[in-house]
């Protein structure tokens, strides 16, 4: 066959083509669209490997996170029963409604017996929170320095707590100072008031 003969060879008049060039150009056709075939599966086949391959890093990193909490299992369990002991020793240091009025009774012998004179020793209106409820004392009193320190220090001394809040300290003719302070206390709640506080915050919610 001579070159001449390919130059005559077109689309067109395929069926008058020798059986040689049939096949060949038979050939060429089918690997061509094999090969289309195999990288459009190919691609699809990469990135189905990509996904199970990222699902395979999390799968990971949950399992690891997993095992470390099981390895951490028994220190967190020790850590938990940490935290109810002393949440429980703090509330044995919160008194009852009761016993509100003795403690009261503490705060001003402690500055009292420091050398202290009270010009005011005023308790707020109490405030409830989450299980507690919250005693404001507005507290004025003169003395020298190491009176005041020594009442500041008994009253931290106190087995039920007694936090100071906004102190203030000022200078007093004779060398004495004056000072000002808001002491609070905190008492747990009864269950009546308890489910008091409660039904005001589902009131509160539905309003919402």
């Amino acid at each position: 066959m001579k070159m001449s003969d390919f130059n005559n060879l077109t689309l067109s008049n395929i069926g008058t083509w020798p059986k040689p060039v049939k096949a060949v150009f038979i050939l060429l056709v089918c690997g061509a669209l094999g090969s289309l075939i195999y990288w459009n599966d190919i691609s699809t086949l990469q990135d189905a490997l990509e996904q199970d391959q990222e699902k395979e890093v999390a799968l990971k990193g949950q399992l690891e996170n997993a095992q470390k909490k099981a390895v951490n299992l028994e220190a967190l369990k020790q850590q938990l029963g940490d935290i109810k002991e002393t949440f429980g020793d703090l509330l044995k240091r919160l008194p009852n409604k009761t016993e509100v009025a003795a403690l009261l009774v503490d705060i001003s012998q402690q500055g009292l017996a420091a050398g202290l004179e009270f010009e005011l020793f005023k308790p707020g209106a109490e405030k409830p929170a989450d299980f507690y409820v919250e005693l404001p004392i507005q507290i004025k009193v003169v003395g020298n320095y190491h009176a005041i320190g020594n009442f500041i220090s008994g009253v931290s001394d106190l087995p039920r707590i007694v936090t100071n809040h906004d102190i203030r300290i000022t200078p007093k003719v004779g060398g004495l100072l004056t000072l000002e302070t808001t002491a609070k206390t905190y008492r747990y709640m009864d269950e009546e008031e308890e489910r008091q506080e409660a039904s005001g915050k589902s009131d509160k919610a539905v309003r919402k």
